[in-house]
């Protein structure tokens, strides 16, 4: 087959949107299939074909909401003149699946749409958007969700959107099956008797630092390291700073790290316990990789979070308040209490980790949800007219 997959940031870029496109495309080529991405320009970009992806750039930003700047016009020609078997939009509220949701009829190829969670569902800015939303969904052949309870798939079931199939996110077999030849530890200057508690995500705002940093500050654990992993723009956007100012609260070891993909595998697999703190999340990436690396997990819960919970039997779900805008925040001291009881509980952390490594194994490789999408997207491409 010949698949177009349209995603507003791909490789180099990172972050949870760019890695699942990046894995599922990759994924189809190893398969047989010829993938192209639509993706936004990169000046460190300089490959037109990675992997076997063919990478096709636009000089555009922004979003249908608040408005969409560069390419657009070169970007909707593509679209309606290109001619593919199977055409993907990966994610609502940004450019590439905006331009797209207009002239869905215009586009001939089958089409599949991965809302990944509706981040904005609740805002007011959004309600004419997902008033037509309603519409838009019924024109694709298929809306692929990450979960079989969260907000994108319940607005489909309430509207009546009958073209429905759920496929998780996952973790690549080569990057934690394989052997680490980093020593994260040594290479951070980690002391080797400290309990290591990892966090990745980037410094955006909403991925919940400050709680991490209140919560590892709060507990009773004594020869401990926080290290945060994630990548900031600039040192005054997002909650850098903040993170910044908030590690010297008292005398714990925090890192604020942005290391290379290979040295947050390691960072995985060296890690004891995985703290994710996230405040809005569709599907969270990381913790299929924190079962991959066979270390347990605390969420808050967000997104998909307890249903991955009970997939793995590998996490433990924080105390959390939901706001009206649809934010998680996890609660410090109640939090804090969960992390000293799994420090003090070597033998529930190795079970938990061996659990989740089993099911990933079995169930959230990289390898076998590229084949669920093949599955689709043969499926649909038969029922061609």
């Amino acid at each position: 087959m010949n698949i177009l997959h349209t995603v507003e940031s791909y490789y180099p870029a990172v972050g949870g949107m760019a890695e699942a496109a990046r894995q599922i495309s990759e994924g189809l080529v190893r398969l047989g299939h010829k993938v192209t991405v639509a993706t936004g320009k990169m000046p460190e970009r300089k490959e037109k074909t990675i992997n076997g992806v063919r990478i096709t750039q636009f000089a555009v930003s922004g979003k249908a909401v608040f408005g969409i700047r560069g390419e657009v016009e070169k970007y909707r020609n593509f679209l309606i003149k290109s001619s593919f078997d199977v055409v993907t939009n990966f994610a609502a509220q940004q450019w590439a699946t905006d331009i797209a949701l207009p002239i869905l009829d215009r586009i001939q190829a089958k089409k599949v749409f991965v809302p990944t969670g509706f981040s904005g569902f609740y805002s007011p800015f959004y309600k004419n958007y997902f008033k037509k939303m309603k519409k838009w969904m019924k024109q694709y052949d298929m809306n692929i969700f990450l979960s079989d309870s969260y907000r994108d798939i319940d607005f489909a079931r309430k509207n009546n959107i009958r073209k429905i199939k759920i496929i998780p996110n996952g973790a690549s077999k080569e990057e934690f099956l394989g052997k680490t030849t980093i020593n994260i530890r040594k290479d951070l200057n980690i002391p080797g008797n400290h309990f290591l508690i990892l966090s990745v995500a980037s410094h955006t705002g909403m991925k919940g630092h400050s709680e991490a940093i209140r919560i590892f500050n709060k507990a009773s654990v004594k020869k401990a390291t926080l290290l945060i992993v994630g990548k900031h723009a600039k040192i005054y956007s997002g909650c850098y700073l903040q993170c910044q100012l908030l590690k010297f609260l008292n005398g714990k070891n925090i890192l604020l790290k942005d290391l290379t993909r290979e040295q947050t595998v390691a960072a995985f697999k060296a890690a004891d316990i995985f703290l994710f703190t996230s405040r809005v999340e569709c599907s969270p990436l990381v913790l299929f990789e924190s079962m991959a690396a066979k270390t347990p997990f605390l969420t808050t819960d967000v997104g998909n979070s307890k249903e991955i919970i009970k997939w793995s039997k590998s996490g433990i779900l924080l105390p959390t308040i939901i706001n009206k805008k649809g934010l998680s925040r996890a609660l410090v001291s109640e939090s804090a209490t969960i992390l000293e009881q799994i420090f003090d509980n070597s033998g529930k952390r190795k079970i938990m980790a061996e659990r989740g490594f089993k099911v990933w194994l079995e169930q959230f490789t990289w390898e076998k949800i590229a084949r669920q999408y093949e599955h689709v997207y043969q499926k649909i491409s038969k029922s061609r007219p």
